[in-house]
């Protein structure tokens, strides 16, 4: 059976990504021993209700294998314009090879665009990057960010 992709409901997405979930923030987090995976799921449920929160999803034989996770919104600066501003991607490290990413990331567009969504923004982890990825879906390197642990 090929890869499926397709936009998902919370409440689906929440029954079945646990264990992806945590192999993402294994490989991914920073600052581990102070900021344990605890995802606030009633704030998730809300922004659905609102119409902002989009959960795109890679599977395989019907099981998750990644997702790709957006915050949607009119942008504080560009009231006429919707930004979708990516919360979580992850695929499952068995799948990383070949275009189940890159065809995941063009499904989610194709449905944000259809939604009106104007931009689309990307972070990535600086000790994890995949730049040359999203350079060669179209991406532009736009901004850096940086980040300070606050509270032990």
């Amino acid at each position: 059976m090929p890869i499926t992709y397709q936009q998902e409901s919370v409440v689906t997405f929440e029954k079945e990504a646990k264990e992806l979930l945590v192999q993402h923030w294994e490989e991914i987090a920073l600052n581990k021993g102070v900021i344990k995976l605890n995802p606030d799921w009633p704030a998730y449920y809300h922004l659905e209700e609102l119409g902002m929160l989009k959960i795109f999803t890679a599977r395989f034989n019907e099981r998750l294998i990644g997702y790709f996770v957006v915050i949607c919104r009119p942008h504080l600066h560009y009231i006429d314009h919707v930004f979708a501003f990516n919360d979580v991607l992850f695929l499952n490290k068995d799948y990383r090879k070949g275009l189940t990413g890159p065809k995941l990331m063009k499904f989610a567009e194709k449905c944000l665009k259809e939604d009106g969504v104007s931009v689309m923004i990307v972070n990535t982890k600086r000790h994890k990057p995949f730049d040359s990825l999203l350079e060669w879906l179209g991406y532009k390197h736009t901004e850096n960010i940086y980040s300070k642990l606050l509270r032990d």
